[in-house]
């Protein structure tokens, strides 16, 4: 490897500083909530100092920021992991539905990490419009995939499998991942299949 090419991976490679302050972030926030958990914790947790902290996110909205950046990262992730498995988009609408099913049961079991920090900033600002452009890709997304599987009126059925994710993260936590993954993986199915063109 050239120096070049060696010195620009390096720079691209996140700190593993970084690494630790965003894990310790997404952990607290997601588990804690978002205002309950102070500075201060996260920085005890991840092993770091102040100084650096503030050099890697510059305050606590940016770590915010960066927590849901990878959350929206992830999901993208796996539709992009789906795609790679597959091209007819009726198969990745099933990798959808297990997957938001899987998801429901083992990661995220404490809701939507978008829908809590949209709970914790009602008002417009930078994390508004983050929690709106992942809605928007993933509604833009599954009405993609809902085009290319001919199902009818797509725009309803991404809209209605996005209300449906949403409720069945919310209803995981409250009513218990063993009853919500089910339905919501029965219910979707339904709503698909209603939506096939003779």
């Amino acid at each position: 490897m050239s120096t070049t090419v060696a010195a620009t991976t390096a720079a691209h490679r996140p700190s593993p500083a970084r690494e630790r302050l965003l894990q310790a972030a997404t952990d607290l926030f997601y588990n804690e909530g978002i205002h309950s958990v102070g500075v201060d914790r996260i920085i005890e947790e991840a092993g770091v100092t102040r100084a650096t902290m503030y050099k890697q996110f510059a305050g606590k909205e940016g770590l915010v920021l960066a927590y849901l950046e990878g959350e929206d990262q992830g999901l993208r992730g796996l539709f992009a992991q789906a795609a790679a498995a597959s091209d007819d988009p009726g198969v990745l609408l099933d990798f959808f539905i297990s997957g938001i099913e899987q998801d429901i049961r083992e990661r995220h079991t404490r809701g939507c990490p978008f829908i809590n920090a949209a709970a914790e900033y009602p008002d417009q600002g930078p994390v508004r419009d983050l929690i709106a452009d992942h809605r928007r890709w993933f509604r833009a997304t599954l009405r993609q995939l809902a085009e290319g599987a001919r199902l009818r009126d797509p725009e309803a059925v991404a809209a209605s499998l996005v209300l449906l994710r949403d409720a069945a993260l919310v209803g995981g936590y409250l009513d218990g991942q063993d009853r919500v993954g089910p339905a919501f993986a029965r219910t979707a199915r339904e709503l698909i299949a209603a939506a096939r063109r003779d």
